[in-house]
């Protein structure tokens, strides 16, 4: 493998983006908007033109390698780690950094609210966007051992198939753009290249993100900010963009098991992240890269707290259970640890057992205080390992993703 170039002086040599001026056509009528704004329509705006990066290699400052070198190391030991119980824990990390990394879209819910949409049972509407963006995380996990623009559509497809589904799956046909109003490009902080940049960008990107001569992590920040860059859909670029991180340390080998919460620390301090992608923009990689390496470092850690209150509590719910080692409530509690609002008829499904049985081991786990009952809604009676919730809820507490616990 190759190393990044390491650059003691601090210059770099990343291309910036460069401009291009372009017309813009309103779909406004113009009698309804202001003279002012009319007038500001009828003159060009520029668009970023993206480099081609998929033959560069990146030039970092040498604590910013070290960085991403120190984070790579906490990445693997943590997966190997928590590899060990991967079937509860693999699913309750992936939610977890669905959860942050949607909420880096001002997307919140809840622990209980998540658990509810993955159910099918009545739910808000952003907790069933956080279930999409698991799906997106998934479809990114599967298909990371070939990444290609098919393969990019698909996670969007995942991501956004129920709640937008026309864009779904679909590069954009249009301008997109960062800030300023909604009905042009003119006077935004950042527009997006035009829509007939987009697949030859991607492509690019692809063949960078393909490469084996790279560090792993450093490599996916660059591609996840080139990404972004590139803004290659209408809605959901950020949140397929944070799947891609996960796809490309998946391919490499830096993740086996599970899934580091990555966006649980970059969302600690966003204003920092999107700083950081403009200054990639600029033709600095330094920034992206070591918000990555800091965010990836930090979410290692409190992925570990996570795990560790998940399993004392698997441990305290063991002293209070009577039941043989081969009962199907044990079963149940582990499915708990990863699905943490049941009704009878998920554990029949997950479990394998008919009506009458399952209904006897969750009456035995609320015996044992290790589940309550919800109340009624939609569908059917549900009950709620509150331990498992609470765990979940302090997780997003430690990232600064502060949703207000529903307990009722």
């Amino acid at each position: 493998m190759s190393l990044p170039t390491v650059d003691p002086s601090g210059s770099h040599s990343w291309p910036p983006i460069g401009r291009e001026e372009l017309g813009w056509t309103s779909t406004i009528p113009v009698d309804l908007l202001s003279r002012r704004a009319r007038d500001r329509l009828r003159n060009p705006y520029m668009a970023a033109v993206v480099p081609e990066i998929g033959d560069l290699t990146p030039s970092l400052s040498r604590s910013v390698a070290e960085a991403a070198e120190d984070a790579t190391s906490a990445i693997r030991a943590f997966d190997a780690d928590s590899g060990h119980d991967v079937a509860p824990f693999a699913a309750v990390l992936l939610r977890s950094e669905s959860a942050s990394s949607s909420q880096i879209e001002n997307i919140t819910s809840g622990a209980k609210q998540i658990a509810l949409a993955e159910i099918h049972e009545e739910s808000r509407a952003n907790a069933a966007l956080v279930v999409s963006n698991a799906d997106a995380m998934r479809a990114a996990l599967a298909l990371a051992d070939e990444i290609s623009p098919d393969s990019v559509l698909a996670m969007h497809r995942a991501l956004l198939g129920a709640s937008a589904p026309d864009i779904a799956g679909r590069w954009r046909d249009s301008a997109v753009w960062i800030g300023g109003n909604g009905y042009s490009p003119h006077g935004a902080s950042f527009v997006a290249p035009a829509a007939g940049r987009v697949v030859p960008a991607i492509t690019d990107l692809v063949r960078f993100s393909a490469r084996n001569d790279l560090p792993a992590l450093t490599q996916a920040a660059v591609a996840h900010a080139q990404f972004e860059t590139i803004h290659p859909f209408p809605d959901g670029n950020g949140r397929t963009g944070r799947a891609l991180v996960h796809s490309m340390l998946r391919r490499r080998g830096v993740t086996r098991a599970v899934t580091v919460p990555v966006s649980a620390g970059l969302l600690t301090d966003t204003d920092r992240y999107f700083a950081a992608l403009t200054a990639y923009r600029e033709g600095d990689v330094d920034p992206i890269v070591e918000t990555l390496a800091d965010a990836a470092t930090a979410s290692v850690a409190n992925g570990r707290l996570l795990v560790t209150d998940l399993r004392e509590l698997r441990l305290t719910w063991a002293d209070t259970i009577s039941a043989r080692s081969d009962s199907s409530v044990w079963r149940i509690v582990d499915l708990l640890l990863r699905q943490p609002v049941i009704s009878t008829a998920v554990v029949m499904d997950a479990v394998g057992i008919n009506h009458t049985n399952a209904s006897r081991a969750i009456d035995r786990l609320v015996t044992a205080g290790v589940l309550a009952e919800v109340g009624g809604r939609r569908r059917s009676m549900l009950w709620q390992a509150t331990g498992v919730l609470h765990a979940l809820d302090a997780f997003a507490a430690r990232t600064g993703r502060r949703a207000v616990p529903d307990r009722t």
